[in-house]
């Protein structure tokens, strides 16, 4: 099971890393100390709201955004994760196979085009 503190974490270093700061350059701006924010980062903690606002504000990242990347990551994990049609009835599933990564879409735009074809086709 993925947790969603541990996907959070890794959006959240992703970004900070990305810009090149460290993790006390971060933690000054949010306002938070240096070892929580560590701890938010690899997972252990689970950031509030606010704290997570906070850290946002700090990296200049709307949470939004980072709510996003969260999300997309999430959809991806739960694609590789669960049997092909798992609430269908047991005569039904496909519960053997798996979806190989390379037929899970790119970017969110990809995946939100991919629903839209397949509901247009419904």
């Amino acid at each position: 099971m993925v947790l969603l503190r541990q996907l959070l974490g890794d959006v959240l270093r992703q970004l900070r890393l990305r810009q090149g700061r460290t993790l006390r350059e971060v933690s000054a701006a949010a306002r938070v100390s240096l070892g929580y924010l560590s701890e938010v980062e690899r997972g252990q903690k689970e950031a509030s709201s606010e704290l997570l606002a906070s850290i946002c504000k700090a990296l200049g990242v709307p949470l939004s955004h980072v709510l996003r990347d969260v999300s997309d990551q999430l959809a991806l994990a739960e694609l590789q994760q669960e049997p092909v049609m798992a609430g269908a009835p047991q005569h039904e599933r496909l519960d053997g196979e798996r979806i190989s990564a390379d037929s899970i879409p790119a970017t969110p735009e990809t995946i939100e085009s991919a629903l839209r074809a397949d509901m247009v086709a419904a």
